[in-house]
């Protein structure tokens, strides 16, 4: 599958609006090549370079297959509209909670991943 988002690319700075710095707003995603057979998605976003321990910044679950993309900004609510349901993130809260390093600049890695049938 291919993820990407229309606000930066690939190896570029996350704009400010989707950082503590901003807004905090959640990035608008989309992605292609999901497999046919798939039950739902799940999208994960996090901060390997995070001292410590790998740090999570989203996560959401139980998203539709055919969905495709995510708006910006999304609620940070338990259950979207779309169906899926959002965790709570390593800051204890739940939903999206943007880039904040506390030194340095670090690399955040966005995963969409695909649950198959058994």
């Amino acid at each position: 599958m291919r993820l990407e988002s229309a606000a930066f690319a690939a190896q570029q700075l996350i704009p400010p609006i989707y950082t503590c710095d901003g807004a905090d707003h959640s990035p608008p995603l989309s992605w292609q090549g999901v497999p046919p057979e798939t039950v739902s998605l799940a999208l994960i976003c996090d901060d390997p370079n995070a001292p410590g321990k790998t740090w999570v910044h989203w996560v959401i679950y139980n998203l539709p297959p055919e969905l495709g993309q995510l708006s910006a900004a999304i609620p940070p609510q338990a259950e979207l509209v779309n169906g899926g349901v959002q965790g709570k993130n390593d800051s204890g809260r739940l939903g999206y909670g943007g880039p904040c390093p506390p030194s340095g600049v670090h690399g955040y890695v966005f995963i969409v991943g695909a649950s198959l049938p058994r």
